[in-house]
């Protein structure tokens, strides 16, 4: 059965052992791929974890000039192609997430890649894997419709007008179940 991340925002505990992790994930040399944000640091302490969304139809793949980012047949959206990317950074400026980045060192873009050389065999991406909260959880689709019937909060968008979503369909599934419905849970 087909597997997806999800993440469940207001689990995180801002222990950034997805961090860590990531940077051990075959390919990424040693570089971080995802991001802990702090939402409002002179408040509280929540945060949030926050990596490439890997969209149906993504437009940093749109925006590329030289077709340097591929999507797998499992929906993975990849980092530019070391061979193709001419360093435009036009990926960086198309994605409505902010997630790219670009290295200047290698004039080349990169970004999550959902630790494919795992997930393409079933295996967790090693954020998930490691984190303690299950903030970041690997499931199945059946998973998925348990979760979103217990929650019953609506489809979620990244816009404020739900009908100009800045970016339509995601791979990655976020859950925010306590933060709308104003609930405290413990993991």
């Amino acid at each position: 059965m087909k597997k997806l991340l999800y993440i469940e925002m207001d689990n995180c505990i801002g222990c950034r052992s997805c961090l860590a992790a990531c940077t051990q994930c075959g390919g990424h040399d040693e570089r971080n791929r995802n991001y802990v944000y702090d939402v409002n640091p002179l408040v509280d302490r929540q945060t949030i974890p926050l990596m490439c969304l890997h969209c149906v139809n993504p437009a940093c793949a749109r925006s590329c000039p030289a077709q340097a980012i591929q999507i797998t047949e499992e929906g993975a959206v990849l980092s530019a192609l070391v061979e193709k990317c001419i360093g435009c950074q036009n990926c960086t400026i198309a994605c409505p997430y902010g997630i790219p980045k670009f290295d200047e060192e290698q004039n080349l873009m990169y970004k999550c890649d959902l630790c494919y050389d795992r997930t393409k065999d079933g295996i967790p991406p090693m954020c998930a894997s490691v984190c303690p909260t299950n903030t970041l959880q690997w499931i199945d689709e059946n998973e998925l419709a348990e979760k979103r019937e217990r929650h019953r909060v609506g489809k979620w968008v990244s816009s404020r007008q739900p009908f100009e979503p800045l970016e339509g369909e995601t791979r990655v599934q976020i859950s925010l179940p306590g933060i709308i419905q104003g609930i405290q849970k413990l993991f």
